[in-house]
């Protein structure tokens, strides 16, 4: 056996790259099958939060002809934050390795770098594109135990929205805006999740999740806790590392989204052209409206909408997309 190397996209500006993945512990349990069903789906979901961490273990990028040097955090997590020369712009591949009794284990994966005046999409992931149940604790454990991949819903008219605002604003074809999914799920679904937005045909993003976890225990606590923290203070590094972009911020009205929206459009002024906030009950909610009102005397387009079908109407009238 061997320990598992994973990377996870990476993202660039103009002076910085940042790349990062986790360090296992070698393990015979399988990793996870997007085909397996009912039980055997619930233990490969399972499985995914008993991997066990390697701490300090040496991992090696090579970028321009350079191999450096870092080791992974406590959690096994590590994080490359280099200084970057190259010109290139658009998704564009690294490479990382580790080395286990003399064998170089190689990965490699892409990450994003942006060109000034692109457009940067920052969506939530549960209950904003994927079904995912989170006002109900034991229906959201459920699916994810015993709905794969392939069975899980994604709502409608979220495609061709969010490949509308893809590709907002271009003149070149093939050139797409940045996307970003920042989630308060752990680093432990990021598989599930990249397969999901794969199956999808859902924009192509860097996606930034909350620590991995590594018990049985944890698992039932999946997204929650922190009071979402994590999401705003990565939203908030996003805006910081790309100051000369405009941002459309998605998310829905079970957590804490339309919250932390108002409170980057207050630090931000600038920066923020519109917010959407999908209502997953019957009704809007009352502080929800509060907040969204508030967020329109900042100057930003807001739209708080229960099928997609309203959001692409609302970008359209705005001039977000055509």
């Amino acid at each position: 056996m061997k320990p598992i190397l994973k990377l996870y996209r990476g993202y660039a500006n103009e002076q910085e790259l940042i790349v990062m993945g986790h360090v296992f512990k070698p393990t015979n349990r399988k990793d996870y099958d997007f085909l397996s069903r009912k039980f055997k789906n619930a233990k490969a979901t399972i499985n995914m939060f008993r991997i066990k961490t390697q701490a300090n273990a040496d991992v090696y990028l090579m970028h321009d002809n350079i191999r450096i040097h870092t080791k992974t955090l406590d959690d096994g997590y590590f994080k490359f934050c280099i200084p970057l020369s190259q010109k290139n712009y658009g998704w564009i591949e690294y490479e990382v390795s580790i080395v286990y009794k003399n064998q170089t284990i190689v990965c490699k994966e892409n990450y994003n770098r942006p060109k000034e005046g692109d457009l940067g999409i920052i969506s939530d992931i549960d209950d904003t594109f994927l079904v995912s149940y989170t006002k109900s604790p034991v229906k959201k454990i459920y699916h994810l135990l015993f709905k794969n991949v392939m069975k899980r819903k994604i709502f409608e008219d979220v495609v061709p929205h969010y490949q509308a605002l893809s590709l907002a604003g271009r003149t070149n074809p093939n050139e797409r805006n940045t996307f970003f999914y920042v989630s308060s799920s752990e680093w432990n679904l990021y598989r599930f999740i990249v397969k999901f937005t794969e199956i999808h045909q859902l924009p192509k993003a860097v996606l930034l999740l909350k620590d991995i976890k590594t018990s049985i225990k944890s698992f039932f606590w999946t997204g929650r806790g922190q009071k979402h923290n994590h999401k705003f203070e990565k939203i908030k590094h996003i805006l910081e590392f790309y100051p000369n972009l405009k941002y459309v911020l998605l998310g829905d009205d079970t957590q804490e989204d339309a919250r932390l929206y108002e409170a980057i459009c207050k630090i931000f002024p600038l920066s923020i052209k519109a917010v959407y906030i999908r209502q997953t009950g019957s009704s809007q909610k009352a502080h929800i409206t509060t907040i969204l009102t508030n967020i329109t005397t900042l100057n930003v387009k807001v739209c708080y909408f229960k099928n997609s079908a309203e959001a692409i109407e609302h970008s359209k009238a705005i001039g977000l997309i055509a």
